[in-house]
């Protein structure tokens, strides 16, 4: 079964404890936090003040995305909310080992995101160090975007680099995620779906979500 990460870029920023209610009552595992700066990405999202007031009442695990400029600078904030996963973009780190090694001092499991044009050979000697890749499968900064086809193969390249260096890390996708693509993702190798508008815009979102929940390689 995949691990659902919905995404709260796309929930009713107007009813968002509504929202945020029906996550913790649904079948999803985590809940999905982008962080975007307006320089990193071409949009930006919600700070630090939001993020506190979802961590209050969101029961999930919180999978914290920055797409900022030097993500290193808030590994005590994300720590402070109570955050399992800190994802950073590997090309927003110069010195990517360290700002790992950083969060997991911090507590936290360290996840490491790859722009759509980022072939996945640059993780060669950091794959072992990470609990978790996140590929985005659409060009970072704004939801509801077309799924980039050649995800998949990109999918399929990073399993097989796990699998030969025997590193642990899970593989999360993030962008263009529903019924089709997500199924294809998984049996593809990916472990966690990361969803926005293909959930929180549907009649009936947890039911959007088992659906995702039960794709199986």
């Amino acid at each position: 079964m995949a691990i659902v990460s919905p995404s709260l870029l796309a929930a009713n920023f107007a009813n968002l404890q509504s929202d945020i209610e029906m996550i913790n009552h649904s079948e999803a595992d985590w809940l999905h936090l982008d962080v975007m700066d307006g320089v990193f990405v071409p949009n930006i999202s919600f700070g630090f003040p939001v993020l506190e007031a979802v961590a209050k009442i969101c029961k999930k695990k919180l999978d914290v995305h920055l797409m900022i400029v030097e993500p290193g600078k808030f590994i005590n904030e994300v720590k402070a909310l109570g955050a399992y996963m800190m994802n950073v973009h590997y090309e927003a780190c110069p010195h990517l080992h360290r700002t790992v090694q950083q969060i997991h001092e911090a507590g936290m499991k360290a996840g490491v995101t790859l722009n759509p044009h980022t072939p996945v050979c640059v993780l060669e000697d950091i794959i072992q160090d990470v609990d978790m890749v996140l590929l985005m499968t659409v060009n970072p900064g704004f939801g509801g975007q077309k799924f980039i086809e050649h995800s998949i193969e990109k999918v399929k390249a990073l399993k097989a680099l796990i699998q030969r260096t025997q590193s642990h890390a899970l593989i999360e996708v993030d962008g263009g995620v529903n019924g089709d693509t997500g199924k294809r993702l998984v049996e593809a190798g990916t472990d966690v779906l990361v969803a926005g508008s293909y959930v929180f815009r549907a009649e009936k979102p947890e039911e959007r979500i088992i659906e995702l929940k039960h794709f199986t390689r």
